[in-house]
């Protein structure tokens, strides 16, 4: 037996509140499982923070020699 057109849409209709309830009661359970998570990595790593030296390069000291072996 056939629907018709507007049986099909009925229907269609009818089930969309039960899909969202499902799919908000899965959502839920993520939210819950994923605050349980984040609740643990709250601590903040321990990091030694290190000086960074710069040298200077003295361009008077700089033969042409080195200079053409750098730039091949």
């Amino acid at each position: 037996m056939y629907y018709s057109e507007t049986k099909v849409i009925m229907g269609g209709l009818a089930h969309v509140p039960i899909l969202i309830l499902i799919v908000n009661f899965i959502k839920g359970k993520f939210e819950s499982i994923t605050s349980k998570v984040v609740a643990v990595k709250t601590e903040e790593p321990k990091v030694k923070v290190v000086e960074v030296k710069e040298e200077e390069v003295q361009v008077g000291n700089l033969n042409a020699s080195e200079v053409k072996e750098e730039a091949e």
